[in-house]
């Protein structure tokens, strides 16, 4: 009898000790990174682990949608003056920063001015600002030399973008990142410890004052779920898998394409694209060479390639890219058909005509690529044998990419190089657009239309703006677009509330187990 009476007592211990710890689990997420931040100071770094782990504590003003449109954050409202270059912005009121203090215009502004002498991104914005100044405790004014349309958007990319944070925190920081002890935000989780090698650890912020409205993409309603978010080191992949798997982590980032097939497959995990994918570009020599000022030799070389089995051969399975023209992808608000019927042409014998009406003669094209990206290598010996089969004398050099970028800085040495470019918010962060950016685009058609994209603050008019420049870039072909390729996480399915993709870095409030 007293052994029944010790074995019920036993399994129900065991059942209560089973709930408890089912009851911390669920209070606990636990992420596996592929290794450490160099800091989570979101003004000075544009790492995406950082950022990852960094925007459940910091917020800016603003913030983006699920379309990438910008939404207010910590800003309630803004006006702009007739001329475009008075931005009056005004913040939501009884918003805290974690060491309880009210966020007031005076921490915006001197947020603002560290971001812009120091920060990251904060020279585009700020090469066109006059002055920043507080006008009462929620009202702040952004004076410009002229007007910049891309303002909203450059105060939304929170990724080595204008966190806001105390007046007594951003006054005395410099350059370099500020110290763990000085991560105070206003975002729904605050920073409790970081102990390396093992966990960057943040906990719910009971004072947090959510944004109204519904959720969508980053704006929207906050709601921290998790009592803590545990951010883990674990820089093998198969490690991080395997514990997912096992249940010892409940989200893991950055798996190889070779896993997804049988991920995807697998019932005990949820894959997860990157909504914000990189594209490969190959870029024209606009200073030198046979392309220099030959737009109809360019069109050729466009027409002969058909993207869609470089793709499989460089990124493999069909679920991580898109043979998508549109220079922002499908879903977002600068995504546009505009040009993208010569996307993928593929006609090698329309190519090979509309090269010799160019004048095209047989000389050799130097065609640049590096093997430090297997991506690019991949496709361009794919594109290489499509010229070849249209005619063109394609030299392919081969570098590392520290020579490569040493040989794109050099006009006489290259006529075409593959590269690659990260999601960015606007479009005119494309590297293409920037005028002195190897390729080195300049005619006076683009030079206007970029005029009125920067000068217009109205977004209707921006994204027809652009609609105009992606077909000029068509046109024209500074550069192509291979195709979108993205990266993919994986999640327990236990996990509610994170959607079929992020937008770009994950997050985890609205979440829970």
């Amino acid at each position: 009898m007293n052994f029944r009476i010790w074995l019920r007592t036993a399994i129900a211990l065991g059942a209560f000790t089973m709930l408890v710890g089912a009851a911390h689990a669920a209070g606990t997420l636990r992420y596996a990174t592929v290794g450490e931040p160099p800091s989570l100071d979101q003004q000075v770094l544009t790492s995406d682990l950082s950022t990852t782990i960094a925007h459940h504590v910091f917020e800016g003003l603003y913030t983006f949608d699920a379309s990438n449109s910008p939404v207010g954050l910590l800003a309630a409202g803004e006006t702009v003056s007739d001329d475009g270059k008075t931005i009056t912005i005004t913040l939501r009121e009884g918003v805290k920063f974690h060491n309880g203090q009210d966020m007031t215009s005076a921490d915006v502004v001197a947020s603002l001015n560290r971001w812009g002498e120091f920060g990251s991104r904060g020279g585009l914005l700020f090469a066109n600002v006059e002055s920043v100044t507080a006008a009462g405790d929620h009202e702040v004014t952004v004076r410009l030399a002229q007007p910049f349309g891309p303002w909203k958007n450059l105060l939304a990319f929170i990724n080595g973008g204008p966190a806001i944070y105390p007046a007594s925190v951003a006054e005395g920081a410099g350059k370099e990142p500020i110290a763990p002890d000085s991560y105070i935000g206003t975002g729904p989780y605050k920073f409790a410890e970081w102990v390396p090698n093992r966990h960057v650890e943040l906990v719910r912020f009971d004072g947090y004052v959510s944004p109204e409205g519904e959720a969508d993409g980053y704006g929207g309603a906050r709601v921290a779920e998790f009592d803590t978010l545990q951010f883990i080191p674990v820089p093998d992949v198969g490690t991080r898998v395997a514990g997912l798997k096992a249940g010892d982590y409940d989200y893991a980032e950055s798996i190889p394409g070779d896993l997804y097939a049988d991920l995807e497959a697998d019932p005990s995990v949820v894959t997860i694209l990157n909504g914000g994918p990189i594209f490969g570009l190959v870029f024209m020599n606009s200073k030198d060479g046979p392309l220099q000022e030959n737009f109809g030799l360019r069109r050729a070389i466009q027409a002969a390639l058909d993207k869609v089995p470089a793709l499989h051969v460089a990124i493999g399975p069909e679920g991580l890219w898109r043979a998508n023209g549109s220079f922002l992808p499908e879903g977002n608000v600068w995504f546009t058909d505009a040009g993208t019927e010569h996307y993928s042409k593929g006609d090698a014998s329309a190519a090979r005509a509309m090269a010799e009406e160019a004048g095209y003669g047989g000389e050799p094209i130097k065609f640049m690529v590096s093997t430090n990206y297997p991506f690019h290598y991949d496709t361009a010996i794919v594109y290489t044998r499509q010229l070849a089969q249209a005619g063109f004398n394609i030299d392919l050099q081969v570098y590392d990419w520290a020579t490569l970028i040493e040989k794109r800085a050099q006009p006489d040495q290259w006529d075409m190089f593959f590269t690659h470019h990260g999601f960015v918010p606007d479009p005119i962060l494309i590297s293409v657009m920037n005028d002195n950016y190897p390729g080195w685009w300049t005619t006076a058609e683009k030079n206007a239309l970029k005029a009125r994209f920067t000068e217009s603050s109205n977004p209707a008019e921006r994204q027809a703006i652009w609609t105009e420049i992606q077909a000029l870039i068509y046109q024209q072909v500074p550069t192509m677009k291979t195709g979108d390729v993205y990266t993919y996480n994986i999640a327990s399915p236990g996990l509610d509330g994170l959607g079929e993709a992020t937008l770009i870095w994950p997050h985890f409030w609205n979440v829970s187990k």
